[in-house]
C-alpha cells in the first residue's frame, strides 16, 4: 500500500494508489483486492451465473472478511461446478461431502446446503421472471443525488430489505437484508464507490449505458 503521508488533503476515506489515483480505502492497496476494487465491484452484471455466484459468496462471507473469501473464489467455483445453477441444483449427498471436505472452501455445512437450495430456486425464478437478472434488476433503487462519503453508506436499504424477503419467500436461504445490499453494491445495482474515488465516474457512465433484463425484454425485436 502507499505511503498515505503525502496526501493530507485526500477526503477521509479515500487512499492514494501507486499510480496517483484516488480511491475507497477498504482495499487497503492490497493487489488483488485493489484490482477487485476497479474491475468488479459497482459495475452492473445482468449475467444470471455470475449474479448467482455473487449471492452465493455474500452468503459464505456473513461472518468473515470479503478477501477471505475473494482469495478463495477458484476454489468455489471448483467446488460448485462454476455457480451453474442447473449443475448446483444437481447436487447429492456425495457432492455435500465432497464440498464439507474441501480445505480451499469454507466448510460450514449449513451454507452449502444453501448454495444447493438456492440454486433450485434460481430454476424456479426463471420460470416466473424469465431470468434471475431480470428479478434482481426489478428491485433496483433511484439514482442517489449525492456522491457517498464514508460514514453514509448504509448496511441495508429499504430495496435490499424488500429483495431480502422476496427471495425468502421463495424459498431461498442466506440472504438477509445486510447480505442482499452487499450483493447489491458488488453487482452493480447501486454505485457506493465514494465522491472522489476514480472508479465512481466510469462506473456511473457504465450504468447508464446499461440496459436492465427488464427493458431488454420488452424492447421490439
Amino acid at each position: 500500500m502507499s505511503d498515505q503521508s503525502n496526501a493530507p488533503d485526500l477526503p477521509e476515506g479515500l487512499i492514494l494508489g501507486d499510480d496517483g489515483k484516488a480511491r475507497c480505502w477498504w482495499h487497503g492497496g492490497l493487489e488483488d483486492y485493489q484490482r477487485y476494487h476497479d474491475e468488479e465491484w459497482g459495475w452492473p452484471v445482468d449475467e444470471d451465473r455470475r449474479l448467482f455466484e455473487k449471492l452465493c459468496l455474500e452468503g459464505f462471507q456473513s461472518g468473515l472478511s470479503w478477501l477471505t473469501i475473494l482469495r478463495k473464489r477458484e476454489a468455489f467455483r471448483a467446488a460448485f461446478a462454476n455457480f451453474e445453477a442447473e449443475k448446483v441444483a444437481r447436487f447429492d449427498d456425495t457432492d455435500i461431502a465432497r464440498c464439507l471436505a474441501d480445505a480451499g472452501i469454507v466448510r460450514h455445512r449449513g451454507k452449502i446446503l444453501s448454495v444447493i437450495n438456492n440454486a433450485r430456486r434460481v430454476l424456479e425464478l426463471k420460470q416466473e421472471a424469465g431470468s434471475l437478472a431480470a428479478f434482481i434488476w426489478s428491485f433496483e433503487p433511484p439514482e442517489r443525488e449525492l456522491a457517498p462519503v464514508k460514514g453514509t453508506i448504509p448496511g441495508s436499504t429499504a430495496e435490499s430489505t424488500a429483495l431480502s424477503k422476496a427471495l425468502k419467500k421463495r424459498g431461498w436461504s442466506f440472504v438477509g437484508p445486510t447480505t442482499v445490499y452487499a450483493f447489491m453494491q458488488s453487482m452493480g445495482m447501486v454505485n457506493d464507490h465514494l465522491d472522489g474515488c476514480c472508479c465512481r465516474a466510469p462506473v456511473h457512465a457504465a450504468r447508464l449505458r446499461f440496459v436492465r433484463p427488464q427493458d431488454r425484454a420488452a424492447a421490439p425485436g
